[in-house]
């Protein structure tokens, strides 16, 4: 019999591996459709690189910031939650058992059987088993701010240079047409490999992320034409 056994599931990383597809994501479709834009209206090559790279600075910091602050309001959230719990159970324990054990029964336990688990959880450890089965706080899933900052402003940074590279290789006549082309090429990828680690439809998972970012791309190429200009 193997003791060392244990299972490994996908909602475990689920925190982790969102803040990484929306930064990859968000860098990849939001430099891509600059260039397109901005390449569209006119201007000449190194005006394109100096918007590209102040819009990587700025967007990787955006992100960073957005994930943060929201994240930490998640975690804040949770703390609140746990410290009313903890007030909860000091001031009314038996109203507190009898939630337990209400819990319990809702997930298909009988009354008599509930009632023991929930006294026994209770003396094992009140708190934690009120954050898990009445909060559903499992601290595998807890808000890690730090962890989601750092990894959006990664990813999107290293999303936005797949987009900005072309920029040095490709000849700025056709760089709208080979950026739209990489573009939605990288998001039918990378949207396939996001859905088949989190388990979820590969097709699908690819052409909802290529529609966005087509969609993204097209408005600004004709927002950008808009504004024509002629290249010195």
């Amino acid at each position: 019999m193997n003791h060392n056994y244990s299972e490994t599931h996908k909602i475990n990383s689920a925190g982790f591996l969102r803040a990484a597809v929306l930064g990859a994501n968000d860098g990849i479709i939001s430099t891509a459709s600059l260039i397109v834009g901005v390449t569209s209206s006119g201007l000449s090559e190194k005006e394109i690189i100096t918007t590209s790279v102040a819009a990587l600075i700025a967007g990787a910091m955006s992100m960073a910031a957005g994930e943060y602050v929201s994240v930490s309001s998640q975690a804040d959230t949770e703390k609140a939650d746990k410290k009313q719990e903890k007030r909860e159970l000091e001031n009314e324990p038996e109203a507190e058992l009898k939630e337990l054990e209400k819990i319990y029964i809702k997930r298909g336990l009988s009354k008599g059987l509930a009632f023991e688990v929930a006294k026994e959880l209770t003396e094992y450890n009140a708190l934690e088993s009120h954050i898990r089965d009445e909060l559903g706080i499992i601290d595998d899933h807890k808000a890690k701010p730090l962890q989601a900052a750092v990894t959006s402003a990664i990813t999107f940074t290293v999303g936005a240079l797949l987009p900005i590279s072309l920029i040095f290789i490709v000849n700025i006549k056709f760089l709208v047409v080979v950026e739209s082309i990489f573009t939605l090429f990288i998001l039918l990828l990378m949207g396939g490999v996001a859905a088949r680690a989190g388990g979820a439809s590969i097709m699908r998972g690819s052409l909802r992320v290529a529609f966005w970012g087509a969609a993204a791309m097209g408005f600004t190429a004709f927002i950008g034409s808009l504004f024509q200009t002629s290249v010195l």
